[in-house]
């Protein structure tokens, strides 16, 4: 399995019955409760953005991406608390006690009174959530017009709660109305496309939401016009009264400086287990096809069929007509039910038919594969075995290096029994993760994913187009003989900008 990491076009708050604008915040406070600072008692606010889905789709066109299987896609945002336990049920710097024991809810944007026009909208240029001079009105220095024309952090340019351009307002002020009280013309919460929701017991939860069937609507054309999404607490919450304090929850948005910025992630299953060097008899098998030119990665115009010939040269009529998949650009996959009732070892002919490449017919393309005894899968025995220490070598990246932000790396991984400088170990089951340090705290990059195995190498692909810059660690993980052993920052290395 692999992850690609979609990251927001755009964000905003909007704050109930406010014109100020925080688009460029580096977080996002979601509160509810008492306040001052709206015309009107209770208050709240509402996060929405938009995620920019280019790179993933050009890489499902391209074929890099298999969608033979569903994709998924997570929502996920780090919660500023994440790192402080000290801070929970505490204070913000604004007197905003910390929220708990609530739920957030993740909608799509409307169209405008669902006409089938786009509620488009700018992000806008605002910092602050209050105008620093509007609270200290008593000071007549602070409200100079001297101290308004440097206040730059405070916007009410839109998007805000009741516009979204400039020329523009919200078909309903704040995206919908949490009383279903809107009239025709306007959107009611109960009218919203719910996506997902998620509770947060003690309020330091990072947001993890599913968005698979939403994201891979828009993906297959069957949602179009889609402006982006609104997260939000439930209107009960909203709508609370008699409240003394004001809760908040925040999360880091697309422009803070820290690792933490907000993404989208999608999981797609491009494993490669080529099973040609370990065919057994009595399993299922996996046989692959490579598609190269000039040493690039290429599609075929069609998956091909695939025959299987027995020894003799005979076709065996249960295994002709095999359908492939497309796993990646330029590999094909085929699964070979169990073969029987053969004298082993013994050698198989893999025929895969009728290859077009860009409108250019080559033929059949034919492979060997040697049918191997299920005695050496299954190993049965009055001896227990022994686990193995292992020693890894990796090219494609080198330990320490410095590479930009625009490269695709194939990490091949070498195997072998430690100590030992040439027994390289053919088989074995491996993973790898990738991750960075926050102090103490390593924050996953990539989780723990089985390494692609083909007949001539191990090896995973690392695209640093969708990670932020930082420095980076690869564990390894081998199963063995019931034995689980990881093999902790086995290689270093770091991601940096391009200029």
């Amino acid at each position: 399995m692999s992850t690609h990491k979609s990251y927001f076009s755009k964000n905003n708050t909007l704050i109930y019955n406010s014109s100020g604008n925080t688009g460029l915040n580096p977080v996002t406070e979601l509160f509810y409760g008492r306040t001052e600072n709206t015309l009107s008692t209770p208050g709240f606010s509402r996060f929405i953005f938009d995620v920019d889905l280019t790179q993933l789709q050009s890489k499902i066109d391209s074929g890099e991406i298999y969608t033979g299987t569903p994709l998924t896609h997570t929502l996920k945002m780090t919660n500023t608390l994440m790192f402080n336990y000290d801070l929970l049920n505490g204070m913000t710097t604004d007197n905003r006690r910390r929220a708990s024991s609530f739920d957030l809810y993740l909608f799509r944007i409307p169209n405008v009174s669902f006409t089938g026009v786009s509620q488009s909208w700018d992000e806008g240029v605002g910092y602050d959530y209050y105008d620093m001079p509007n609270q200290n009105s008593t000071n007549a220095s602070l409200t100079s017009q001297n101290y308004r024309d440097n206040d730059k952090s405070y916007s009410t340019r839109p998007s805000n709660w009741f516009r979204r351009k400039t020329t523009n307002a919200w078909t309903t002020n704040g995206v919908y109305d949490n009383t279903n009280s809107a009239d025709e013309t306007g959107v009611n919460y109960s009218a919203l496309t719910q996506v997902w929701s998620q509770h947060f017991e003690y309020g330091n939860e990072n947001i993890e939401m599913d968005m698979s069937h939403e994201i891979n609507s828009i993906l297959s054309g069957s949602t179009t016009g889609n402006t982006g999404w609104v997260i939000a607490f439930a209107p009960t919450v909203e709508n609370l009264t008699g409240l003394t304090e004001n809760y908040s929850v925040g999360f880091y948005t697309r422009h803070t400086q820290t690792f933490y910025e907000p993404f989208l992630e999608s999981t797609y299953d491009d494993l490669i287990i080529d099973d040609r060097n370990a065919f057994f008899a009595n399993k299922t098998n996996k046989l692959y096809l490579y598609s190269y030119i000039d040493g690039v990665p290429t599609n075929f115009d069609s998956n091909p069929i695939v025959d299987i010939q027995d020894p003799n040269g005979d076709l065996i009529s249960s295994l002709t007509g095999l359908t492939s998949v497309r796993r990646t650009e330029g590999v094909y996959e085929v699964t070979i039910p169990p073969i029987t009732g053969y004298s082993t070892p013994c050698q198989f002919n893999d025929i895969w038919k009728d290859v077009t490449i860009g409108g250019v017919n080559i033929g059949d393309i034919t492979n060997d594969f040697i049918l191997r005894p299920q005695s050496e899968y299954y190993q049965v025995g009055p001896v227990s075995k022994d686990p193995i220490t292992y020693g890894f070598s990796f090219s494609g990246i080198k330990q320490d290096e410095k590479i930009l932000n625009t490269d695709v790396r194939k990490v091949i991984l070498t195997v072998k029994q430690a100590y030992s400088s040439n027994v390289v170990l053919p088989q074995f089951k491996c993973y790898y993760r990738v991750y960075v340090k926050e102090g103490p705290t390593e924050v996953i990059v990539q989780d723990w994913s089985r390494i692609n195995q083909t007949p001539n190498e191990y090896y995973f692909i690392f695209d640093t187009k969708d990670k932020v810059p930082n420095e980076y660690f690869v564990d390894i993980k081998v199963l063995t003989s019931g034995e689980i052993d990881t093999y902790k920052r086995q290689l270093k290395f770091q991601i940096v900008n391009k200029k």
